[in-house]
């Protein structure tokens, strides 16, 4: 029996996350900005607890990881999970907008890892989860910022996985692509506070992203319990892979760039392997 640590688990795939862990007999500590729609969703039990819980607050985070160890008495499993897009011209985004999506889909998972890590070094053993995304492997329109946020859970990841393995600690980040959840509900996506206000974009792929958001949700082909299915065999199995993406379109996706990088180099290939004194 594992302790799991999600964040973000009210709905989507943390909450899919969490209800597979709970069927299997697993303890989790499932945490949202408001715990009643952690109960709501998943229902109540000792092995669950639903805390309240806003990323971007420190105090926060450290309050609910403590919780957790209290409760439960370690943690295997830490599922950073909590995250939001925001869409639009980066020009038409407002400073705060950036630091914002910053502040949640980066410093909180920062935040969540650094306060986790005593415990999973005095355990010598524990699995970070990382939700990247697609978007974190290639470049969407009307998403530099959120591109650039799930960029960074990358490399934080890659980096973090080499500082962590001669402590027993795996780090691993998925990659999902198209799931049906509320991801892009209009309640949870964040669009540029001066959308419009730029009559060059009218009609680039940074508008017109936009329009396409309404008929994309709910009509995702990802199903959220399969992803949560194949997350906890990987995590159970040990040795988890540094990225692992889900769904065929995130899978093609993956491939497509390796191919697409490799055809860029070859051009220059020889000249960039030329540059040493």
């Amino acid at each position: 029996m594992s302790t799991w640590f999600i964040t973000g688990s009210s709905k989507g795939l943390g909450a899919a996350i969490a209800r597979h862990a709970l069927a299997h007999g697993d303890d989790v500590a499932a945490t949202a900005r408001n715990p009643r729609t952690v109960t709501d969703a998943l229902g109540d039990g000792d092995r669950l607890l639903a805390q309240p819980l806003d990323v971007t607050s420190p105090v926060q985070v450290r309050t609910a990881i403590d919780a957790t160890v209290q409760r439960f008495g370690r943690i295997d499993v830490v599922v950073n999970n909590a995250g939001r897009p925001l869409m639009g011209a980066l020009e038409e985004m407002t400073d705060e907008q950036i630091r914002e999506q910053f502040d949640l889909n980066v410093f909180g998972t920062i935040d969540v890892i650094r306060a986790a890590l005593p415990t999973l070094r005095a355990q010598r053993s524990g699995t970070i989860v990382n939700l990247s995304s697609m978007g974190g492997v290639i470049g969407f329109p009307s998403s530099s910022m959120y591109n650039a946020s799930k960029f960074a859970v990358e490399g934080l990841t890659a980096g973090l996985r080499q500082d962590l393995a001669p402590l027993g600690i795996s780090v691993m980040a998925i990659e999902p692509g198209a799931f049906r959840t509320n991801f892009l509900d209009p309640s949870t996506v964040w669009v540029a506070a001066n959308h419009g206000s730029i009559d060059d974009y009218a009609g680039t792929p940074a508008h017109d992203q936009l329009e396409q958001i309404g008929p994309m949700d709910q009509a995702q082909d990802g199903d959220p319990d399969k992803l949560a299915a194949l997350l906890y065999d990987v995590v159970t199995a040990g040795a988890p892979p540094t990225r692992l993406p889900i769904g065929p379109d995130a899978v093609a996706a993956s491939e497509q760039r390796v191919a697409d990088d490799a055809a860029e180099l070859a051009p220059w290939r020889d000249r960039a392997r030329a540059t040493d004194f």
